[in-house]
């Protein structure tokens, strides 16, 4: 892998008419295959202020495509147009390979595929197509991904979810162009679902681009644990990046305030011994989920993980999840979870019993001056134990209910 530049991989976009727009790959690799972006000219492509999103063109390049994007105004003209952007992709020096990708987004009043169909028919290059609107119709010639809005059931019932060469998916919920950043239909769920389902069915169809997601990922938290280097760390993620701690709502949303999270509350807050221990990795199209433990001693304060609580001096050993978004060959968003009640109780933070104020099963109640207690179900260190060895601790221990009667003096 190549190594981290501060800068943003930058390609400056090339009109080659009013409606046609290339945009070399926007990664460290520099060339990637291509792919053909068929687009309503009355859509607003400008990034979104309200999500991180960025516009299709952006985001496919991104991924490492080389992107012709058409303005579709009039569908009859839609022939030529392609015609022209797969010649202007064959002549990019960054576009690799001998297939080419096509991505609809359909204007509002667009009922059927068919004049994109035609045209993707009479272009042997292209290898496949996704969809975003209605259903396809007809005979294809290429395979097709469709993502629909909403919860169609009747089509569910008759194509389980295929026809012929078509894969459909569909999303609950969803309004026509929920792909769009700023459109007022954008569904920021939906739309990261039918990014990931669209890699998975064009990558094997054009040969990639593949990246090394987990070199990516190490690359990443080598620069964040052990060099330590906020400058390199942020070097390996997107234009524009978030980071979620889930437990502790902690991170950063964006290139200025991320970078600020990481000087200010994360790299330099994390104790000298702080390891990360893998158990285990899955690794998709777009993403890596880990299972791991996080050990360390809680020597300072901890801001992302125990925001102001002063150091107790106590081992930790924390079980984590993490699912990390990886666009091309930089990250764009790291969702990490963990369970902050094991993390409290191994700094003594939280007793074994807590005050229960009701009444038991059957209605009784405490004697006068006295309260239930009820045993906290969490446990400590034992879970990091029970993650790494399933035979290390018994199973089932907290599923009674515990519960005693104290003095409310005590």
């Amino acid at each position: 892998m190549n190594a981290p530049n501060p800068r943003r991989p930058s390609a400056p976009c090339v009109q080659v008419t009013p409606e046609i727009l290339i945009q070399p790959p926007l990664t460290r690799r520099g060339s990637g295959p291509g792919l053909v972006l068929a687009i309503s000219k009355h859509l607003n492509l400008s990034r979104h202020e309200k999500t991180l999103d960025p516009p299709p063109l952006q985001k496919w390049a991104e991924e490492g495509y080389s992107v012709a994007q058409i303005l579709v105004s009039d569908e009859s003209s839609i022939a030529n147009e392609l015609t022209l952007a797969v010649a202007e992709l064959k002549k990019l020096p960054e576009c690799s390979g001998d297939k080419i990708g096509l991505v609809v987004i359909p204007d509002e009043d667009t009922t059927n595929y068919v004049p994109f169909l035609d045209a993707a028919r009479s272009q042997s290059t292209i290898a496949g197509a996704v969809f975003y609107g209605v259903y396809p119709e007809g005979e294809l010639p290429i395979p097709v991904l469709a993502h629909l809005p909403g919860n169609t059931n009747r089509l569910r019932d008759e194509t389980g979810g295929r026809k012929e060469q078509a894969t459909v998916h569909l999303y609950p919920g969803a309004e026509r162009f929920f792909v769009v950043p700023a459109h007022a239909d954008y569904r920021a769920s939906a739309a990261a679902l039918a990014h990931t389902r669209s890699l998975s069915f064009l990558k094997p169809l054009l040969g990639g681009p593949y990246f090394d997601l987990e070199a990516i990922w190490d690359e990443h938290t080598r620069y964040e644990f052990a060099d330590r280097s906020v400058e390199e760390t942020m070097a390996t993620m997107v234009d524009e990046p978030y980071v979620n701690h889930v437990p502790t709502l902690t991170g950063g949303i964006g290139q200025a305030k991320l970078t600020a999270f990481y000087r200010d509350h994360f790299i330099f807050s994390n104790p000298k011994d702080a390891a990360l221990e893998l158990v285990s990795r899955c690794i998709g199209i777009d993403r890596i989920v880990d299972e791991f433990l996080f050990n360390c001693t809680h020597d300072r304060v901890i801001d992302w993980l125990i925001p102001g609580v002063p150091p107790t001096f106590k081992p930790l050993s924390i079980p984590f999840t993490s699912i990390v978004n990886i666009r091309g060959d930089r990250l764009y968003h790291e969702h990490i979870a963990w369970d902050q009640g094991t993390v409290l109780r191994q700094l003594g933070l939280l007793p074994e019993y807590l005050p229960f104020p009701y009444a038991l099963p059957g209605g009784r109640e405490p004697a006068e001056g006295n309260r239930f207690e009820y045993r906290v179900p969490v446990a400590g260190g034992e879970t990091a134990k029970k993650l790494v060895d399933e035979n290390a601790l018994p199973s089932n221990e907290l599923i009674a209910f515990a519960v005693r009667e104290v003095s409310e003096k005590k």
